[in-house]
């Protein structure tokens, strides 16, 4: 080989290393500067002070040394009073619940930050404990915190767990691990079923006075009204019959006031009362007719002994009710083909109780139960309070029902309300008082309790009761804080 050819070659083969010197380095170069390739960092974890241990552990199970991210994530929690707009990255992790026992009187815990509401000796000194929403059960009382109920509000009255993910890729890298973590739901408004059962209503008699001079029947309604119908289902039991023959002195209803059932958004009519038929057959069923062609529901009566017992079922949001109305007391029952109450028969309440709980549906029976009438015109007799002061066994008949499969009993006789209890997984209210009536000249029977319930998936969350009071104006308006509370004591003192 010439020399020529010789230098070419060296020369051809110093460009090429010189090349491949230039490529490897620019290769190497650009991982190096960009933290690619053999000089890539893998993206780091890190774990904020503000997650507890079993966050921890579990988000550790998710971001194991297999786990290659390519930027750094750091993660945090926090607990809020308010549920914040959520911004990218932050995620609703649960919900925890104030309660305390099912038989305080109390019903709000204030606190000035939420620290508080995880110091033990705060907790201990006012009964309350925090419980996640999953955990929430009727059996326990849920307070409202700070004056907002969560069941009402649901971005407040509760504790917020809100957990946040930063990283320059979180949806591409951590949001595909993280995702199950948040794949829970939980109660709001369109998803839990509020449901308020009052209990006599009796539009008559000095009501009828009444509205011969304010000729208008939702004038009855108007303080109570708003907040009635503000329920997706409104009850009552409704114990007069709309007809041209109520007077001052009969226990009928002027059809005018019908506009007081329709101002408080009235959506079940219950029928077991003993007072129906006072002004004839006639009136009851001109008032079925009414009630129907308003869309309202009729449980516990109807225009013949077929048609009264038959079962109310109500399914919305998820939730499946059956309601059973019963009458056992002292008349106002349907004698078979002639309207009226439904008349309690212990094989047919256990059936319908059965196949009821076979549908899955959650059961509640009201029953129209012998009255007490031992009340006083000058101060508070708490005779009639307890649950043993009418005809009967009182007790025993209302907790058998709730051995048969009920899952609520309602006494809806009662016009001064009686008290409460648990009893194995059921709950009893004996008698609500009367909703809307003219006995104002007995302290006792003025004031009701409303059955506020929330459902949620089927399952019964909490029954909060609101106390009613109506004065000689006759105007029923919700009572105030220091009264209920009062009222409540009361009642509790004498529970079986």
């Amino acid at each position: 080989m010439s020399r020529r050819k010789e230098n070419k070659l060296g020369r051809f083969l110093v460009c090429l290393l010189i090349f491949i010197i230039l490529g490897v380095g620019t290769f190497f170069g650009v991982q190096f500067f960009t933290k690619t390739g053999i000089f890539r960092i893998p993206g780091v974890v890190y774990y904020g002070e503000g997650l507890n241990e079993a966050e921890t552990a579990k988000l550790k199970e998710i971001f194991t040394e297999k786990v290659d991210l390519d930027k750094d994530v750091t993660i945090d929690a926090r607990y809020v009073l308010e549920l914040p707009e959520l911004s990218a990255g932050e995620y609703l992790y649960d919900i925890l619940m104030p309660v305390t026992d099912f038989y305080s009187s109390e019903t709000n815990v204030d606190v000035e930050n939420v620290e508080q509401l995880f110091d033990a000796e705060f907790l201990a000194a006012n009964g309350i404990k925090l419980i996640p929403v999953s955990e929430l059960d009727f059996s326990e009382k849920l307070l409202s915190l700070n004056g907002k109920y969560y069941l009402d509000e649901f971005t407040s009255g509760a504790v917020y767990r809100i957990i946040d993910f930063k990283s320059e890729k979180f949806r591409e890298e951590i949001w595909p691990l993280v995702s199950d973590m948040f794949d829970k739901t939980f109660p709001g408004s369109d998803t839990v079923l509020t449901f308020a059962q009052t209990g006599v209503t009796a539009l008559s008699r000095g009501m009828h006075t009444k509205l011969k001079s304010v000729k208008d029947g939702r004038y009855f309604a108007e303080q109570i009204g708003p907040y009635l119908s503000s329920f997706d289902i409104t009850h009552t039991s409704n114990e007069s019959s709309f007809t041209d023959l109520a007077a001052d002195r009969n226990i009928c209803s002027d059809k005018e006031f019908f506009n007081t059932l329709l101002a408080i958004g009235l959506d079940v009519v219950e029928l077991t009362g003993n007072h129906n038929q006072d002004c004839g057959n006639q009136a009851a069923l001109d008032s079925i007719d009414m009630y129907e062609e308003n869309n309202i529901k009729i449980v516990g009566g109807g225009r013949n002994a077929t048609e009264a017992k038959v079962p109310l079922e109500l399914s919305q949001k998820g939730t499946n009710i059956t309601m059973l109305g019963f009458n056992q007391s002292t008349g106002g029952a349907t004698l078979g083909s002639t309207p009226g109450a439904n008349q309690y028969y212990e094989n047919v309440a256990a059936e319908q109780i059965k196949e009821a709980k076979a549908r899955g549906d959650f059961v509640i029976v009201d029953v129209q139960y012998y009255e007490c009438a031992a009340y006083a015109s000058e101060y508070e007799d708490p005779i009639c309070d307890k649950a043993n002061s009418s005809a009967g066994d009182q007790i025993g008949f209302f907790r058998h029902l709730i051995d048969l499969g009920a899952d609520v009993v309602v006494g809806t006789s009662a016009h001064q309300a009686q008290t409460f209890e648990l009893y194995k997984d059921g709950v009893i209210y004996y008698g609500l008082g009367n909703l809307f009536f003219d006995q104002v000249w007995w302290p006792g029977t003025t004031r009701s309790l409303i059955l506020s319930h929330y459902f949620y998936n089927g399952k019964l969350l909490q029954t909060k009761m609101v106390g009613t009071v109506y004065d000689k104006n006759m105007q029923t308006r919700l009572l105030d804080e220091d009264t209920m509370k009062w009222w409540i004591e009361r009642l509790v003192k004498v529970r079986p």
